[in-house]
């Protein structure tokens, strides 16, 4: 097909002015800097990792993690890549939970009603607390268990004269503020938070919400 001479020229500058950008976005992408290959063995085993548990969380073969460690292969940049994602997330998750913990506990007391609960929860944006009696913990509200109570028939209004002793649950799991979140982890499987305490003082809570913020740093 012929293309008369305007045209033409067009197309061969538009070819042109495409293939500088396409060299200017290819020189402007950062090269990350990845750790040496010999040290995958000694992070893989200071976390405790065997080479097939991180061959599966890496989502290659066991055989590619022995020969890299043996120093028999020179594996291509992504799979390299992918190894040391793995070990630098699963590093992060021995971080102490000190370090993701909210300092500020909101509770409240025993003899305090639910409708005073139901206000605290609103005004500090929470959806757990500690309940305490003297300074010591000795059970939970969350908002689950208030709507457990409106769903068992309880009318609202007699509901929010209701003291917190009489439907608080079980106190929420403690822990140090040394304890690593692999550890912390578990616990919020089947609790909403996690309570820190330190020599017999509560110094913060750890919800799910903090777990999911230390993965996106």
């Amino acid at each position: 097909m012929a293309f008369s001479a305007p045209l033409y020229i067009c197309l061969y500058i538009y070819k042109y002015i495409l293939h500088i950008l396409c060299i200017i976005a290819y020189t402007s992408i950062p090269e990350m800097n990845l750790p040496d290959l010999s040290e995958i063995q000694k992070i893989r085993k200071k976390l405790g990792l065997s080479q097939s548990e991180l061959a599966r969380k890496s989502g290659v073969s066991q055989s590619l993690i022995a020969r890299m460690e043996a120093g028999r292969i020179d594996p291509g940049y992504t799979k390299v890549l992918a190894i040391f994602r793995v070990l630098d997330a699963l590093h992060r998750m021995e971080t102490p939970v000190s370090e993701i913990m909210s300092a500020k506990v909101h509770g409240v007391s025993k003899s305090e009603t639910l409708e005073s609960a139901a206000a605290k929860m609103k005004k500090y944006n929470v959806s757990q607390m500690p309940v305490f009696e003297n300074r010591k913990i000795v059970g939970s509200l969350s908002e689950s268990t208030v709507l457990n109570q409106i769903a068992s028939g309880a009318e609202i209004r007699d509901l929010s004269r209701r003291k917190i002793s009489s439907c608080m649950e079980d106190p929420l799991p403690t822990v140090n503020q040394n304890t690593p979140i692999t550890a912390v982890s578990p616990l919020l499987e089947s609790s909403s938070a996690v309570i820190v305490v330190e020599k017999g003082r509560v110094t913060g809570i750890v919800t799910k919400a903090d777990l999911l913020k230390m993965l996106h740093r």
